[in-house]
């Protein structure tokens, strides 16, 4: 059983749907094992719900018992829901506070993200070394509990760039962000190397400000903008300090924002600049 690992009811009925769906093909356990690689063991834990489904599971199994494309994204649906809830439930409240924990809720519902970052490399592009190395910095006394739950919360958060309706992200960095000595030279050269292959990714694109651009919009305030794909529900500016997160709403207040993040998109090296510029900075180290 994995380790502290209690289903909810949401978990239970994705439990059943998989037994449901290999019954309905007269599959054994080791025969839909065989089918999509997967150990009979992982296969009877998710069915029942001893483990977490994992949301790219489910597809596996859903294609490979030819459910139909509705009910199967349905229960891909539940499963990334689930997921969700139990990453952040997961995090201990002094590593997110309140509105951070929300703007993690909003990110995984999110189809586009604008970031504009002065110092740190976003949360989305970091490394599994790169959080601990910004942790110790940040809270020292704390910086192990920190590292491990949002190293955890990282990799539920980086599926989002990849596979079925990825996430869009346009980053704004300053030239500060990746010449900014992160843990070390092997930690921030295996970051930038990990920038660079992220940027080769259709739904990212990374764009840096060299230091002689000089002056440019919002100095000294990193901020986010996530779009929604529902029509009704309106764009949400997040910007964070040390202890506290603040959203921007309003309509008027949004659009400043959103003008200064396209202003730094023109002020910013192009896409394919500003990966030559990541690549030599990785070269230097």
């Amino acid at each position: 059983m994995t380790e502290d690992f209690r289903a909810t009811a949401v978990e239970r009925a994705i439990g059943r749907h998989l037994e449901a769906w290999r019954r309905s093909r007269d599959y054994s356990l080791v025969e839909l094992g065989r089918l999509i690689g997967c150990s009979t063991a992982k296969l009877s834990m998710m069915e029942n719900t001893l483990r977490p489904s994992a949301p790219g599971d489910v597809v596996a199994i859903g294609m490979a018992c030819k459910i139909p494309d509705l009910e199967r994204n349905e229960v891909f649906e539940k499963a990334t829901w689930a997921r969700r809830k139990r990453v952040i439930s997961s995090v201990d409240p002094d590593v997110l506070f309140d509105a951070a924990r929300d703007y993690v809720e909003l990110e995984f519902e999110a189809t586009l993200v604008r970031t504009f970052r002065i110092d740190l490399i976003p949360g989305l592009f970091q490394t599994a070394d790169y959080i601990p190395a910004s942790a110790r910095a940040d809270d020292p006394l704390r910086a192990e509990v920190i590292a491990v739950q949002q190293t955890q919360m990282r990799a539920a958060r980086q599926e989002r760039l990849t596979g079925k309706n990825p996430l869009r992200i346009e980053a704004v960095l300053t030239e500060a962000v990746i010449r900014q000595m992160v843990g070390g030279s092997k930690v921030m050269k295996d970051q930038l190397l990990y920038l660079l292959k992220l940027g080769q990714l259709p739904n990212v694109t990374i764009q840096v400000i060299p230091f002689e651009a000089g002056a440019y919009p919002a100095p000294g305030s990193p901020f986010n903008v996530l779009s929604f794909a529902h029509e009704l529900h309106d764009d949400v500016v997040y910007i964070e300090s040390v202890a506290q997160g603040r959203y921007v709403e309003r309509l008027e207040e949004r659009e400043r924002y959103t003008l200064r993040f396209d202003s730094l998109q023109k002020i910013a090296l192009n896409p394919a600049a500003s990966l030559e510029l990541i690549a030599a900075v990785a070269g230097s180290l």
